[in-house]
């Protein structure tokens, strides 16, 4: 029988609110993402929709060789391997893509950062924080249920998911492992070509 797996990614990047997080909350964990792909080629979240501006964010897809990921080359990372149901990934997959076809109606849920430090509940249908938005992915296919306001659920909260704990260490090492791997498949698609 096939495996299904989605993979959770949580950083600690070096940005503002990052910093603040981890300051009042003293968590490893700042910042989290989902991922349908094990090479994280496809890795979605909420975010700043510009590098260098911490005011605007949005819903986007994530490089782990560009923006923050790229400038901030030694950030504690940890990737969470979940086995699925068929039924929950095509769930999870279908949410993805309702996220992916109307990116533009969605924007960052700063009430709601605001609101969780003060342990209250600010939920909005247009608006997340990135684990608030993992979160709703997760539970929306059936596959946890915290029984907290999905804004309260901090990327710290991620780690009890019951998940294969696959890659912990530094994103360096991680961009490394992974150009290292894309370069062999390369290399064995020449040779298959011969």
């Amino acid at each position: 029988m096939e495996k299904h797996f989605l993979y959770v990614v949580l950083t600690r990047t070096n940005t503002m609110i990052s910093k603040a997080v981890q300051l009042v909350k003293k968590d490893e964990y700042t910042h989290a993402a989902i991922s349908l792909d094990e090479e994280l080629n496809y890795m979605y979240s909420f975010g700043r929709k510009y590098t260098y501006c911490p005011f605007i964010g949005r819903f986007k897809q994530e490089d782990i060789n560009k923006g923050l990921y790229k400038f901030h080359r030694n950030l504690p990372i940890i990737i969470i391997e979940v086995e699925v149901s068929k039924q929950q990934y095509e769930d999870a997959k279908c949410l993805l893509d309702h996220f992916i076809s109307h990116r533009d109606q969605y924007k960052y849920n700063y009430r709601g950062l605001l609101y969780s430090s003060m342990n209250k509940s600010a939920c909005y249908d247009n608006r997340f924080l990135c684990s608030e938005f993992v979160y709703y992915i997760l539970k929306e296919s059936g596959i946890i249920d915290l029984e907290i306001s999905r804004n309260l659920v901090r990327p710290q909260s991620l780690l009890n998911l019951g998940g294969r704990i696959i890659y912990q260490g530094s994103i360096k090492s991680l961009q490394y492992r992974n150009s290292h791997r894309k370069s062999k498949e390369i290399a064995f698609k020449a040779m298959d070509a011969i």
